[in-house]
Parts: structure tokens; sequence; C-alpha cells
């Protein structure tokens, strides 16, 4: 990814409602869910998703397709990883490392 896909995909995460329905998408896989039960999962009036999921595929991170009568959503995970893969491609000067426990019973210093 380059560093305006980036932006795109980040910009479209950057609110609560996408965010929400990517990482809903997330946790579905690959099978999908219509708009139907993605509206009614997060009770997002459908004039709104619409318009979410617009925003979400023109960043790439979900694709579309039609099953019948319904538009079936989906996560790009080939999309998603890359957009990890970038953000992550640096951690640890490019060593390999374990997954970052989190305390967050402290407040940063």
């Amino acid at each position: 990814m380059d560093t305006k896909e980036v932006l795109t995909a980040l910009s479209a995460i950057a609110q609560e409602s996408r965010l929400a329905i990517f990482r809903l998408m997330v946790q579905v896989g690959p099978e999908g869910m219509a708009a139907t039960r993605i509206a009614e999962q997060l009770d997002i009036a459908p004039s709104s998703l619409s318009f979410h999921l617009k925003e979400l595929s023109h960043a790439r991170l979900i694709t579309s397709r039609s099953e019948g009568r319904f538009i079936i959503y989906s996560t790009d995970v080939v999309v998603m990883n890359s957009l990890i893969g970038y953000l992550t491609e640096n951690c640890c000067g490019g060593v390999p490392c374990g997954p970052i426990a989190r305390d967050t019973s402290k407040s940063p210093t």
C-alpha cells in the first residue's frame, strides 16, 4: 500500500459507525453479511448505512457481491493485511516481535 491508500483507509475507519461496520465484517469473516443484517446488528438507519458502506468500499476495506436480491458485504482481507503490514513494517526496528501487552491500569509515561 502506498501512503495515499493508507490515509484513505484510516480516514474511512476514523468514524464510529464505519469502524463498527468494519469490525463486524472482520468478525463475520469471508462469508460476509447482507446490508439489512448489518443495519439490524448495529442499529444503523439504512440510508446512513449505505453512505458508510460506500466510504468503506471506496477505501477498499470491504467488498460487495450480489446473492439473489441481497448485496453481501465482507472484509477485503488482503487490503486489511496490507494496512496492518504498512503500519507495523518497522515495528521493533524491523526485528519480528511478539504481541505487545498493554497495561491499562497505568497512565502513559
